[in-house]
């Protein structure tokens, strides 16, 4: 079952997705247009993996696996809903489109095996993590505003239950800048898969419920301008559509 957070005629809503619409609790079945889009859970931390598809490092100059998993932090105010839109700086020249798996952890843990790693998924949403090159001084030590600018990463627009997914490591992934695809990929090809994430991260600290491990992207990253309206889409999960506007 897909479930998301809308606001509709002022108030909250948590709806399903029932043959292309939007079903209020009530019953009433209403259209995408007519709601604005919360992100489809509440977050807690948000992780953000760099460099987890091969062909992406590779188009970045890098060789891969890298030595250690990079990864970073990001704050709430990143994060966004279907169908809003994010501010392209005015001195940016280079902003580009990152479609990614998000995966929700639905219960706290450490030290967790990786054999077990998926019992603590709750489910998973679409993320597009927009990242600001010109900003960027180190990939391990990642400038802050290369990726935590307000607003700078739409989610959603559903959450759907780990139940409902039979392989979250063979999904395709997919970007359409104005219509035209820009990207293609597959979560088969992640350098480290959700269990590894998962085992890596708790090693260290405890994963909580209401986390979300953004999982990386795949090859095909281009500049996004203001005007463009971008769709991220994850095969089975959902279509994410954002658009860039100005400062």
């Amino acid at each position: 079952m897909k479930q998301g957070r809308v606001l509709y005629e002022s108030t909250l809503h948590h709806v399903t997705e029932v043959d292309g619409r939007i079903q209020l609790k009530d019953g009433r079945l209403v259209e995408e247009h007519e709601v604005e889009w919360l992100p489809p859970v509440e977050t807690e931390t948000i992780f953000t993996l760099g460099l987890n598809y091969a062909d992406h490092a590779k188009e970045l100059s890098f060789t891969s696996p890298l030595p250690e998993p990079l990864v970073f932090l990001k704050g709430k105010n990143t994060i966004t809903g279907h169908r809003g839109t994010t501010v392209r700086p005015e001195d940016v020249e280079f902003m580009h489109y990152e479609c990614e798996l998000a995966v929700v952890i639905g219960k706290s843990g450490k030290n967790i095996k990786n054999e077990e790693a998926l019992d603590y998924v709750k489910g998973y949403t679409v993320a597009n993590d927009y990242a600001f090159r010109d900003y960027l001084e180190n990939y391990f030590r990642p400038n802050l505003r290369v990726k935590n600018r307000d607003g700078c990463t739409p989610v959603g627009p559903w959450f759907v239950s780990k139940e409902d997914i039979e392989d979250p490591m063979n999904l395709q992934l997919r970007t359409f800048v104005n219509g035209e695809k820009t990207q293609e990929g597959s979560t088969k090809d992640m350098i480290l898969g959700i269990p590894e994430l998962i085992e890596y991260l708790s090693s260290f600290m405890t994963l909580n419920d209401g986390d979300m491990i953004l999982t990386g992207t795949p090859k095909g990253s281009v500049d996004t301008k203001v005007g463009d309206e971008v769709m991220t889409e994850v095969e089975g999960v959902g279509r994410l559509t954002n658009t860039i506007v100005s400062e």
